[in-house]
């Protein structure tokens, strides 16, 4: 997934301009998350714009709003964004979270990022790929603190995180008043351990037993042979070869 663009059933990402190339955990996320009769949807890192893309095509009555610091990534955002057949509906605004929490009127039915996560590991050469990865830019105290604020009564955030920072970031939820709804852990083969951990969480839904196992998601069958039917029903909307 590192060519400069990635064609999608109904809509085609151009990621030359972006540190962070289309990849499955985004893809996972956007197929995923759920909300009943979204209407306003904010993509925080919107990065290429693709969960904002992915967005419009599950919610045809939904505005999108998508907020990425990075300029450059903004630009492309703005460009896949323009070429789509959803421009009306998506806003892209290049502004810090934080900044724009502050002067945003608008409350949400869905919250979605892919946040950046590294907290203290060795960081790349690449600046723009440090703040698409590194959370120095989006702390992750920061990121629930804005969505507390912006969603809606019965809103939902939803996110996607290595599991050792999902269980932090799960601790850290419960101060905003944030509950997990629910969780999908995935894996690549059944033989490997869970590596990416997608949650949804509710101000008023939480889970009785939100330390449980959740749903359970393997990408490959375990001889590599092929995808797996759970994995191609949930992204079949969107991969061409699905």
């Amino acid at each position: 997934m590192g060519n400069d663009f990635f064609r999608f059933r109904q809509f085609t990402v151009m990621q030359g301009g972006a540190a962070m190339k289309v990849g499955v955990d985004s893809v996972l996320l956007g197929a995923w998350a759920c909300v009943d009769h979204a209407t306003r949807i904010l993509d925080v890192g919107a990065g290429t714009g693709l969960l904002a893309l992915m967005m419009a095509q599950r919610y045809p009555g939904a505005m999108i709003d998508a907020v990425e610091i990075d300029s450059a990534a903004c630009q492309q955002a703005i460009e896949n964004v323009t070429n789509s057949t959803w421009s009306n509906r998506i806003r892209v605004i290049c502004d810090d979270f934080v900044q724009y929490v502050e002067q945003c009127p608008s409350r949400y039915d869905l919250i979605i990022s892919n946040p950046p996560y590294f907290t203290a590991s060795l960081k790349a050469s690449d600046a723009k790929r440090n703040i698409a990865r590194h959370n120095d830019s989006l702390p992750h105290c920061s990121l629930l603190a804005g969505s507390a604020k912006l969603l809606a009564s019965d809103g939902v955030l939803a996110i996607v995180l290595p599991p050792s920072e999902a269980l932090k970031f799960i601790g850290q939820a419960k101060v905003y008043g944030l509950f997990v709804k629910r969780t999908l852990h995935v894996q690549s083969l059944p033989s490997k351990p869970v590596y990416r951990t997608l949650v949804e969480f509710s101000k008023t839904s939480p889970r009785s037993c939100e330390d449980g196992p959740g749903e359970r998601l393997c990408i490959e069958k375990a001889d590599r042979s092929a995808l797996t039917d759970e994995y191609c029903h949930l992204t079949k909307e969107f991969y061409l070869d699905k």
